[in-house]
């Protein structure tokens, strides 16, 4: 079917089931980023890739809604003929739906949605109408099956803590709020509070499975007993039992009179919906692993350290290797990626990239998502700039690094220069941040923005997200975001430092380090904790694209200690000729 002919399909769907519109987001069950094959519904029928959508369809008209990653790529991959376009912060979907569908019945999937979302649009004056089945499933005849791939146990060396304690621990917060349990929708949560992995999504180790767990700190896993072997039921032990998915409806119908807490932000309506039908008293609460995952234990956070000291190997190899190759031509982007995915192979512990390499050269890295397919691939050429976003998924810790590189053999133009150097400039500012304990992310935005916003520029994206432990390469709740929730920064958690600034059309530029939340040390006059950041990641900035002129005397001596620190932790991994060039390109600014 063309894409026409799905959407035509789909109102014929939508006629048949009374309701006059259809919401579509880019989400499966379990509400995550990542969704497995058969949950790309939002892509199936509009061709819009990327990892963030909603789509209203109408009978005589349809939207698209993105956040400012993907104006662009929505832009190019959907049909105008088909779908308007909009940004989802400047223009939402409550409006649009006030202005074209007041009054009108809205259907919507209630395993795609979680409630508080949905409270949101209702404000728009529509009737949202769930639907026992979804509409557009009944049409998307080769719609891929759902994963099936194994379970495997994450031990102790990596996890830190057994799940006896994890769940002892969150079964005490439910107690301590007077709940009688808890439903875990995340299967980024029952990976952690389990200590189990799995292969359900390409590059995020998960078990897609949902979850149950109560008070006395028993819990229920349900997902296909077929994905459990005997290891793994030995490790889960007599105090989580694993039932299918289908066993879910009685299980919920069991906690009739029972305090429940849901996640209204993070767990699918269909959960509150059929606990309320079942006399259960729904309350709204946070999942009780979600603040606790993100803050790593000491294991963890070590584990981190480790990930990336090995993962700095593999990218020196290729900024080494690329450095020498570029400049000759013949590269592309696809094939680029490839290379520094060969490297990461080669590292103890690598399971996967923990997302699909961002590969953009010249105008193609101003796509913020932009992903080299056989089909857009395009060379690399001599006197440009290329942005390669990438990371790894080992089994202590993940990764995730970003650097903007020129290519040579020419100088890069100074406009260019200048603007990298004002990302950068920003970069280190959110580096090198002391802030009172109990300050939440939003609020040091606009840290990494200052050196870009002095000359009338700006970047469409947070500077970062918080960052798992061989679990999402994207994780909550902290995040440095105007957009995102004031979650306090805590000792433990992992987040990005990734300004940008792109010329559609032109080029993109982005430098990337994760940083982990650490206790500072106390000075004379403090009157309260503060707290700084560690650095983890370990790789040499564009030396060719920085404009020293540009730089405060003391953000020079900062790039230069971490020059050194890069050279003496990454070297002695290296080859001699990757060392040779790493020496080069840590040398003093």
């Amino acid at each position: 079917m063309t894409h026409p002919e799905r959407l035509a399909a789909l109102r014929a769907e939508l006629a048949r089931a009374g309701v006059d519109g259809f919401l579509i987001p880019r989400a499966d069950e379990h509400l995550g980023e990542y969704v497995p094959p058969s949950g790309e519904r939002l892509s199936w029928l509009t061709g819009f890739t990327g990892s963030a959508g909603l789509a209203i369809v109408l009978a005589d008209r349809a939207c698209v809604f993105t956040d400012g990653r993907y104006t662009t790529q929505v832009a190019q991959q959907t049909d105008p003929a088909l779908w308007e376009r909009r940004h989802v912060t400047e223009a939402p979907p409550a409006p649009w739906l006030l202005e074209h569908a007041k009054g009108k019945r809205i259907g919507y999937d209630p395993w795609l949605h979680p409630e508080a979302a949905l409270a949101r649009l209702e404000e728009a004056g529509v009737e949202l109408v769930p639907l026992p089945a979804n509409p557009l499933d009944a049409i998307w005849a080769d719609r891929p099956a759902p994963p099936a791939a194994a379970t495997m146990v994450h031990p102790a060396q990596y996890a830190g803590r057994s799940a006896a304690e994890k769940r002892a621990a969150a079964a005490e917060a439910l107690r301590a709020a007077g709940q009688d349990a808890a439903v875990l929708a995340d299967a980024h949560s029952i990976a952690w509070l389990l200590n189990i992995r799995g292969g359900d999504l390409a590059h995020t180790p998960l078990v897609l499975g949902f979850g149950l767990l109560r008070a006395d700190a028993s819990a229920d896993l349900y997902v296909d007993p077929g994905k459990i072997d005997a290891t793994v039921a030995a490790h889960l032990g007599n105090d989580v039992a694993v039932q299918p998915r289908t066993a879910l409806p009685h299980a919920l119908a069991a906690l009739r009179g029972k305090r429940v807490r849901v996640d209204a932000e993070a767990t699918p309506a269909w959960f509150a919906q059929a606990l309320r039908s079942a006399g259960a008293e729904v309350e709204a609460g946070e999942d009780p692993c979600r603040l606790p995952r993100a803050c790593k234990n000491a294991v963890e956070q070590e584990g981190a350290r480790a990930a990336h000291r090995r993962d700095a190997v593999a990218m020196a190899r290729f900024l080494a290797w690329f450095a020498d190759a570029a400049p000759q031509g013949g590269l592309t982007e696809v094939g680029a990626a490839e290379q520094l995915l060969a490297f990461r192979r080669a590292v103890p512990l690598f399971a996967a990239e923990s997302f699909p390499a961002i590969s953009g050269a010249g105008e193609n890295g101003a796509i913020i998502h932009y992903r080299a397919t056989a089909e857009s691939d395009r060379p690399i050429r001599a006197n440009e700039c290329y942005l390669i976003d990438s990371g790894g998924q080992y089994r202590d810790g993940t990764t995730d690094i970003t650097r903007t590189l020129w290519t040579g053999p020419g100088p890069a133009p100074r406009d260019l220069a200048a603007r990298y150097t004002r990302v950068l400039k920003g970069h280190v500012a959110l580096s090198t941040l002391r802030f009172p304990q109990g300050v939440a992310g939003p609020y040091l935005d606009s840290f990494a923005r200052r050196a870009l916003w002095e000359a009338g520029l700006d970047y469409d994206h947070g500077t970062g997200h918080g960052v798992g432990s061989f679990l999402s390469v994207h994780e909550g709740p902290a995040a440095f975001s105007r957009a995102a929730k004031p979650v306090p920064l805590a000792p433990g958690m992992i987040l990005s430092n990734e300004p940008g600034y792109y010329l559609p059309g032109h080029y993109g530029i982005r430098i990337e380090n994760l940083l982990l939340v650490r206790e500072a040390p106390s000075l004379p006059d403090q009157a309260k904790p503060f707290l700084e950041f560690e650095t983890l990641t370990l790789a040499p900035y564009a030396r060719a694209l920085i404009d020293l002129g540009l730089l405060a005397p003391e953000e020079r001596r900062w790039i230069d200690a971490y020059h050194a620190r890069v050279l003496a932790e990454v070297a002695p991994g290296c080859d001699a000729a990757t060392a040779a060039w790493l020496a080069a390109a840590c040398a003093p600014l």
